[in-house]
């Protein structure tokens, strides 16, 4: 019997820790897939950040480092202008992005670092046990917005993607979701287009993944890929917002 599909060489061959229904996995997956297809595994390097992202070292099978809370763009941009050849990219979570990191995102974009990020979009800070987040929904219950999150208390959700847009540093930029297979190929297509970018030395870009947190969101799986579709992805619309062919 043929064998259709198997586990990315870029993707070592270890049991995930993430809890159930959690959308890191595949997004590893579709990031080992994009990095085999264009076989750039060896020029590689990936930046890890503190939270749930960070165990990403103990899943890609390429050179990999850990960067303080909200500096991976920071870290990788000296990676890459002392190693141009190398494809350099970030793999963060809402809170190390848009949170404490925010100044290290916006500068490296404003910049057009010829990096690439992988965002991860959750809208609750996963590791730490469900806290709001800047991409938590308005009405949005987490530990410590009770009674749903409040914009004249905590403010509006950070939409990254539109916000770096206005810089003229960035190349690329891409919104996608991971609750049917369907967006599962298209992330894929996004990853790749992302890291293409970087190979043909054009820019910045970055790929925000919406991700399912059933655990921190208090439901099943099940619950969480129907909340994506019906509420997440209304805040957060899917699609490309920007890309400077």
């Amino acid at each position: 019997m043929e064998k259709i599909l198997s586990k990315p060489k870029s993707i070592k061959d270890n049991v995930l820790s993430y809890c159930p229904g959690c959308g890191h996995g595949i997004a590893h997956r579709l990031v080992g897939e994009a990095i085999d297809e264009l076989q750039i595994r060896e020029r590689t390097i990936a930046v890890a950040p503190v939270g749930c992202a960070v165990f990403a070292y103990d899943y890609f099978d390429f050179d990999t480092t850990e960067a303080p809370h909200g500096r991976p763009p920071a870290v990788a941009t000296g990676i890459k202008r002392t190693n141009p050849d190398k494809i350099v990219f970030t793999y963060q979570g809402d809170g190390d992005i848009a949170a404490i990191g925010m100044a290290e995102t916006i500068h490296a974009a404003n910049r057009g670092e010829n990096i690439t990020i992988i965002f991860i979009n959750n809208a609750n800070y996963g590791m730490t046990g469900g806290q709001m987040a800047p991409t938590t929904l308005l009405g949005q219950v987490t530990e410590t917005t009770p009674f749903g999150r409040d914009a004249k208390r905590e403010g509006y959700p950070i939409h990254l993607c539109e916000l770096l847009a206005n810089l003229k540093g960035t190349v690329y930029l891409e919104r996608v979701a991971l609750y049917n297979p369907q967006n599962i190929i298209k992330a894929k297509k996004a990853v790749k287009k992302a890291f293409e970018y970087q190979i043909q030395n054009k820019g910045f870009s970055l790929v925000e993944i919406i991700s399912n947190c059933p655990v921190d969101w208090g439901m099943t799986p099940l619950q969480s890929i129907k909340w994506v579709e019906e509420t997440f992805i209304k805040e957060f619309p899917l699609g490309v917002i920007k890309d400077e062919k």
